[in-house]
């Protein structure tokens, strides 16, 4: 019955007649799409949460490859996208960015280990992460500015405003996430071949009160005596590093404990400045925004790859 209403010829109807058929016509072409889309969802939901278990227990049993895996899909993922939208300033910006850090890292990565490295090494990461940093919080503000009007003011369109943004916000988290995951492998391996360090077990040199355990240089240093020439900053644990050697351990190389005996630093206490404290919520904020970037499009991914197999697609 409903086929024969379906094609009676529309033009001898009228206009609410024509209407209403349509609407049933609609109605029978798209009957069951509603269950369809509720597994679609229910797919999406499963997948996540047996996805983020599986990453969980990766991350707690095989850290050293979990953090190198995510690290390469982080650098790779977004360069597939942008290649394939057109996005030229971030793909030079992304060939830049990995042409100094390839060389910072084969520098850190090389044995014998230059005695200047470990400090060329961390003044990189943390120019990136100072310059991620900024570019974020003018991207963020640009934002904010847009949505509450303030960009008329200045005669600038909203989307104009809105893209200028989302852009810089976008540049900002990506290196800074990307940078920081490269720095904490660099320094891992530096600290490592330094001796005073070990990821795993004990360190295989014994650490004399006169030297930095981060870049393995004096730390204080006689006259006419070549050396470092810097501030220091002693941990609860009384080992004694140069201030920025130990600030850039923790701040670009995510590191909490001391590079020495393990025992956790008191980053509170380390930055007491109130200006230094949002560089830490910051970066706490990267290493969230790291599975966004690096795992979920994979995730989606095999989300639609279900579906397909389902028919659902």
């Amino acid at each position: 019955m409903l086929l024969i209403i379906l094609q009676i010829d529309l033009s001898q109807l009228s206009p609410e007649e024509r209407w209403r058929m349509e609407h049933a016509r609609m109605h029978a072409k798209h009957r069951g799409h509603e269950a369809m889309h509720a597994e679609m969802v229910l797919i999406l939901i499963v997948t996540l949460v047996i996805a983020q278990l599986l990453l969980v227990q990766w991350k707690q049993r095989h850290p050293k490859s979990y953090n190198l895996i995510t690290l390469f899909q982080m650098w790779v993922v977004p360069l597939y996208f942008t290649t394939k939208l057109h996005w030229w300033r971030f793909l030079v910006t992304w060939f830049l960015f990995s042409l100094i850090t390839a060389f910072v890292t084969f520098r850190a990565t090389r044995k014998p280990l230059e005695c200047t490295t470990p400090r060329l090494v961390y003044k990189w990461f943390l120019l990136l992460y100072k310059i991620s940093y900024a570019t974020g919080i003018v991207g963020y503000a640009a934002v904010m500015f847009t949505l509450f009007g303030i960009n008329l003011i200045f005669r600038i369109k909203p989307e104009d405003g809105m893209d200028f943004g989302v852009s810089l916000l976008f540049y900002g988290l990506y290196y800074g996430v990307l940078g920081r995951d490269f720095a904490e492998m660099c320094a891992d391996f530096m600290a490592s071949t330094i001796g005073f360090y070990s990821a795993s077990g004990m360190p295989t040199k014994h650490l004399s009160d006169n030297i930095c355990a981060v870049c393995g240089q004096q730390i204080l240093v006689d006259v006419n005596e070549e050396g470092i020439i810097e501030n220091t900053y002693r941990l609860s644990c009384n080992h004694v590093f140069h201030e920025f050697c130990i600030r850039g351990w923790c701040i670009v190389g995510k590191k909490q404990t001391c590079p020495y005996c393990k025992e956790k630093v008191d980053l509170k206490r380390m930055f007491s400045n109130p200006w230094e404290r949002p560089h830490v919520m910051y970066g706490q904020l990267l290493d969230w925004l790291r599975y966004l970037v690096a795992w979920q499009p994979v995730i989606i991914g095999l989300v639609q790859l279900i579906n397909y197999i389902l028919g659902l697609e």
